[in-house]
């Protein structure tokens, strides 16, 4: 009835998402990478490559190498629940034919003994999110009928909200079930959260294919992005003055003026940040210095999107 297709890049959880899912459903693991050396994965395990050409494009290779009626997407770093192989086939198997969709209940193990980092609150947010292929189900009819995913989206990002809208334009529904999938939170380093910035590249094309109103279509809020063009327009404005000050030797307070500006808009984001954290010395640092840069980073990746999107 179902066919588990995996992506991965060959990350080391992918065995525990592997082992979490058992050998009683068809697996399909689509190996990411450009190169390296075979996976070593259970007997039962299929293994596709798809050549490096992202997540979109992986779930696509997995999914017409499906067999069965039912696809269900898994992230390689979830960990499905005990029970969870029996718990997917309850959550469809009585699915009326306009559901083309089903999605898992994610949960995020966060620690019990202090606020959560500002990447843990990150990973959290999946708990709430709509839609996302850490644990997704369709009909591979519809896959079929609606092209799958949009290769267009290079990242682990949009894509499945893309292709959510899809889907439900199409006329089907989308429902909740009440398998579990665990979400451990990864430690992506200092300067994770500048890198997710990228996402808004992926932005600028879910607005060109689904219109102004896309974020509400998905229940996600407004973000960021004016704040952080203010707040750059703010930066770049203060930089120039000053420039111009220094080679007049004169005209301080338009400079000085602006520099209030950006200071107090950066001052604002970094304590929203560290406000509902922990606010240990590392925390705030690294909220601190990551704050200075995401406005500009945000904005230039923006920027791009759009570029990219017109042509």
């Amino acid at each position: 009835m179902i066919t588990v297709v995996i992506p991965t890049v060959g990350r080391p959880s992918l065995r525990d998402t592997v082992a979490a899912v058992g050998s009683g459903v068809p697996v399909i693991v689509v190996d990411d990478r450009r190169a390296g050396a075979p996976l070593e994965l259970p007997a039962h395990v299929r293994v596709v490559r798809s050549g490096g050409r992202g997540p979109a494009a992986a779930r696509n290779a997995g999914w017409r190498a499906a067999a069965t009626p039912w696809v269900v997407f898994l992230d390689d770093d979830v960990v499905p629940r005990p029970g969870w192989a029996e718990a997917v086939w309850k959550d469809l198997v009585d699915l009326p034919d306009d559901v083309a969709g089903s999605q898992g209940r994610i949960t995020v193990p966060l620690p019990e003994d202090r606020r959560p980092t500002d990447a843990e609150r990150h990973t959290a947010g999946l708990v709430d999110a709509a839609w996302v292929t850490a644990d997704m189900a369709y009909r591979r009819a519809v896959l079929e009928a609606v092209g799958g995913f949009d290769e267009r989206f290079p990242r682990a990002y949009r894509e499945d909200s893309d292709l959510a809208l899809r889907v439900r334009r199409a006329g089907h529904r989308l429902v909740r079930g009440d398998r579990v999938t665990e979400h451990p939170v990864r430690a992506d380093g200092f300067w994770a959260s500048v890198r997710f910035q990228r996402g808004n590249a992926d932005d600028a094309l879910m607005r060109r294919l689904h219109g102004p109103d896309w974020r509400a279509a998905i229940g996600s809020g407004r973000g960021r992005l004016r704040m952080h063009a203010v707040t750059t327009a703010a930066g770049l404005t203060a930089a120039l003055l000053t420039g111009a000050a220094v080679v007049r030797r004169r005209g301080w307070a338009a400079p000085a003026l602006a520099g209030v500006v950006w200071g107090a808009l950066t001052a604002e984001f970094a304590w929203r940040r560290v406000a509902p954290g922990p606010r240990t010395p590392d925390e705030v640092l690294r909220m601190a210095l990551t704050s200075v840069v995401i406005p500009p980073v945000a904005c230039a990746h923006r920027l791009r999107g759009e570029w990219k999107v017109r042509r």
